[in-house]
């Protein structure tokens, strides 16, 4: 992970397609527990494994992820 960035994952628009799933090297997302208020149930995040690489921002086509740097960290 690169100094002072954040993945942020917006739970409530997720479709659970589950493209990042596949798509991350590290294994760092899965389902989660959580269900959105559109009733599908959420990807979740590990930021113990994740180390921000983007492959998730690439391939989500709700635009759930968003990459924070910097002070917004």
């Amino acid at each position: 992970m690169a100094k002072n960035e954040k993945l942020i994952l917006h739970q409530d628009s997720c479709k659970a397609c589950l493209y990042c799933v596949a798509a991350c090297p590290k294994q760092a997302l899965a389902v989660s527990d959580y269900t959105n208020a559109k009733g599908y149930q959420a990807v979740g995040v590990d930021e113990e494994k994740c180390v921000v690489c983007g492959a998730c921002f690439a391939v989500c086509p709700d635009y759930v992820y968003e990459i924070v740097k910097g002070d917004a960290v």
